[in-house]
């Protein structure tokens, strides 16, 4: 009997394991496995709370009355809607809460916002709360972008530095799944998606790369800056409408950084946002736009570069920002298609990076 009943207990428990996932591969999990550092698991939950509440809050925007401007703009000029405001909000009082941050900088914030000394920890995070929320009245897809470092001496230079001392990038985009990518400095791109059935996020993309082939022949640019940029953009973007290698590329552009931006890591294909006459120094922010998306760009067999800007073609990783809200220019892209940006200004006559 007691042979019987095993191997029926047995039967069930194998059949409920396979229908509910009875050991998750979640985010802490994944952070304290790789990183054995405590703090960190404690940031990236903190961080992946203010993401389940902000995706709850997009979800319910409509039925909530969240649509529509708060009637303020932010530090860098755009209007704020009631979202962005509600997201920076719920990403603030995470980490302040958390107890391991520092100094915090959010585009919705003018000046960055210092941690009270007992709730102060040793890292420095950089984001925006809610990208591409000017598309979120005709629920588009937005998201959030982040990065992080560590403290050094306690103030906002600790977070102007270079993608070299960014220990942790990232972005979370809520659509139709509410995904969460990012990466560590020298590491791997990973993807976890939030089970609303657990709360948690899970472990579902790993070690995510462009395509080898390049992927699907695909340009994301707004093409309503045209006749502001440089020619060797406007022949880039030539190229890939008249067809490279004699087929042309689609065009696929959301408007919304972080859905253009994923779409472009796991299909292939390029995004540009060049700096141009309108716009000399680009129109992405650097600290919590450019460098967070570079670092998972490259890490994921990417490049990302900054086109022509301040004299040169660089790595948009290896720019300093100046200010916390200062802009950069913004080419990523898988390696086929990058190429093409770079033999146009080949043909101007400007020195390009090897691929």
């Amino acid at each position: 009997i007691k042979e019987i009943y095993h191997i029926q207990f047995h039967s069930k428990t194998t059949t409920m394991a396979e229908k509910f996932d009875v050991d998750a591969p979640t985010l802490s999990r994944f952070v304290m496995k790789n990183t054995k550092d405590a703090e960190l698991v404690i940031l990236m939950n903190s961080l992946a709370t203010s993401f389940k509440l902000i995706s709850s809050a997009v979800g319910r925007a409509g039925v909530a009355q969240l649509y529509g401007l708060a009637g303020e703009v932010n530090s860098t000029g755009d209007d704020q809607k009631k979202l962005d405001v509600m997201s920076n909000d719920m990403m603030i009082n995470a980490l302040v809460n958390s107890g391991v941050c520092n100094i915090l900088v959010s585009e919705e914030n003018e000046d960055p916002i210092v941690v009270p000394k007992e709730k102060a920890g040793k890292y420095c995070v950089a984001f925006d709360p809610l990208d591409g929320s000017s598309n979120i009245d005709c629920n588009v897809s937005v998201g959030t972008i982040f990065s992080v470092y560590e403290k050094k001496d306690g103030t906002v230079d600790d977070l102007l530095r270079t993608g070299a001392d960014c220990i942790c990038a990232g972005y979370c985009c809520y659509s139709s799944a509410c995904e969460l990518v990012f990466t560590f400095n020298g590491g791997s791109v990973e993807g976890f998606c939030l089970d609303p059935t657990i709360g948690e996020f899970v472990h579902t993309r790993f070690d995510m790369k462009f395509p080898v082939d390049g992927g699907k022949r695909i340009y994301s640019c707004n093409e309503g800056n045209f006749i502001h940029w440089d020619q060797p953009i406007k022949d880039a973007v030539e190229a890939f409408k008249n067809g490279v290698g004699g087929k042309p590329y689609s065009a696929r552009y959301v408007g919304s950084m972080v859905a253009d931006i994923h779409r472009t890591l796991l299909y292939g294909g390029i995004y540009i946002y060049p700096a141009d006459k309108k716009s000399p120094q680009g129109k992405l922010r650097c600290l919590y736009e450019g460098i967070p998306m570079a670092l998972i760009i490259e890490q994921a067999g990417g490049i990302a570069s900054t086109g022509y800007f301040n004299g040169k073609i660089g790595r948009v990783a290896e720019l300093k920002p100046d200010a916390i809200h200062c802009k950069c220019p913004i080419i990523m892209g898988g390696p086929r298609d990058v190429g093409v940006v770079y033999d146009c200004y080949k043909k101007a006559g400007i020195e390009t990076p090897s691929i």
